[in-house]
């Protein structure tokens, strides 16, 4: 909601006077129906901004009858599963949606799947909050092998390293919070400079923030 946060599921319930499980079930179908869309028709996309970002959820698990819709609606706000998301803000399009929990592995899985969904030799300005393994997951998809310059006429040749492309550039929007409020927001540039970083949004007329994803 505009100036405020969403409503909860019973909240969304009184409001249409349905079931809070039967606005469970929409959550459920729509989360299908987005995961559909990414898969099968999204190909060689071109995007300059692209904001990362997950959220709580369960709905896979009851989607497969692993829980059942009380304990969904128990567990909505404490859960251990997150929605990872990747999208472009200027068209608010949707690259990916993914269900998993909030490590390394889903980071490197939701980047990879972005990668097969751009278009070959797009490198977008990526947007994250503040956890670390999204560095390290574009870094693995956005980066080439550089060979050190070499300081001595004499002996071996240094060892080649991964570097970031030159075209990549990475920040972070970090939130801290005291008793659940926002507090405080500072921006980490992981890849590339601030300048690089800010010259990039300006050219779509965006500045550094990941609203659209209520980071």
């Amino acid at each position: 909601m505009p100036g405020g946060t969403a409503p909860g599921i019973r909240a969304t319930a009184r409001v249409f006077e349905v079931d809070a499980n039967t606005v469970l079930h929409w959550l459920v179908e729509a989360a299908e129906q987005l995961r559909a869309f990414s898969a099968y028709v999204l190909c060689d996309v071109h995007v300059a901004p692209l904001q990362l970002d997950e959220v709580y959820a369960v709905l896979r698990d009851l989607r497969a009858g692993e829980i059942s819709e009380d304990e969904a609606m128990k567990r909505l706000e404490r859960s251990a599963s997150w929605v990872w998301t990747a999208m472009d803000p200027q068209s608010t399009l949707l690259l990916v949606i993914d269900v998993g929990t909030r490590t390394l592995e889903m980071a490197q899985r939701v980047v990879h799947q972005v990668v097969q969904r751009l278009a070959p030799g797009c490198v977008p300005l990526c947007l994250t909050d503040g956890l670390k393994d999204y560095g390290t997951a574009l870094l693995a998809h956005f980066g080439q092998w550089r060979p050190p310059a070499r300081r001595r006429d004499k002996g071996p040749m240094p060892q080649p390293r991964w570097v970031p492309l030159p075209e990549l550039l990475y920040a972070q929007v970090v939130k801290s919070y005291r008793s659940r409020r926002i507090v405080g927001v500072h921006y980490r540039v992981v890849f590339g400079t601030l300048e690089q970083v800010q010259q990039g949004l300006a050219a779509c007329g965006r500045k550094i923030n990941t609203a659209s994803l209520n980071l």
